[in-house]
């Protein structure tokens, strides 16, 4: 069984996904094309973007398939059946603030958000609000909230899907950076010396 913060959890990234995709329409319409780079991604980029769709389902399928076939959570030594309600109230608070995050740095990229990154097609950068603490804050929030979901519902598929996600978003990112400093040049080497790529702590 699964505990009352774990479908919770649940409910919340299942809302995040919908949130996130409605963002990313709104993004192209606004653009007037596609935002969703992805499918143009090499080598690299394209195994961490698979990566990161793999790792939002693990997170929301291999719970459930746990709860279908028990045999499966049976094996899992990380499975707790919702018992530790502490734990799992600690990790739906940080799925719904990673969530929040996540779709807060998406809407203040407004036309200038994208799936990805390819050359030559790279959006103006975005300095402003989140972007002022961090490079990447909706990775941040993705990353927050699938930590949350390790805590919400302890299991071998949503600590992969955890790892998973750091480990393609971390390829992701070098990639990007490469991309922006081509495309940006001066601008983007001082943005980067202002902000941390992950998250800035204290005062500048």
């Amino acid at each position: 069984m699964l505990g009352q913060a774990g479908w919770i959890s649940l409910g919340i990234t299942v809302t995040y996904l919908v949130f996130f995709a409605w963002g990313t329409t709104e993004a192209a319409r606004a653009a007037g094309r596609s935002v969703w780079l992805f499918g143009k991604a090499r080598g690299a980029g394209r195994l961490a973007a698979f990566g990161f769709r793999l790792a939002f389902a693990l997170a929301l399928l291999g719970p459930l398939l746990w709860l279908v076939f028990s045999p499966l959570h049976q094996l899992d030594p990380f499975w707790s059946e919702g018992r530790y309600h502490v734990v799992g109230s600690v990790g739906a608070i940080l799925v719904a603030a990673g969530a929040m995050l996540a779709f807060a740095a998406q809407m203040s990229m407004g036309a200038s958000w994208r799936v990805g990154v390819t050359q030559g097609d790279s959006s103006a950068l975005i300095r402003h609000g989140l972007f002022r603490l961090s490079r990447n804050p909706t990775f941040m929030g993705q990353g927050l909230l699938l930590a949350g979901m390790v805590f919400a519902i302890p299991s071998v598929p949503t600590l992969v899907a955890f790892f998973l996600f750091i480990t393609s978003a971390s390829v992701q990112v070098r990639t990007e950076e490469r991309i922006l400093l081509s495309a940006h040049g001066a601008e983007y080497r001082r943005w980067s010396a202002e902000v941390p790529r992950w998250i800035r702590l204290g005062r500048p």
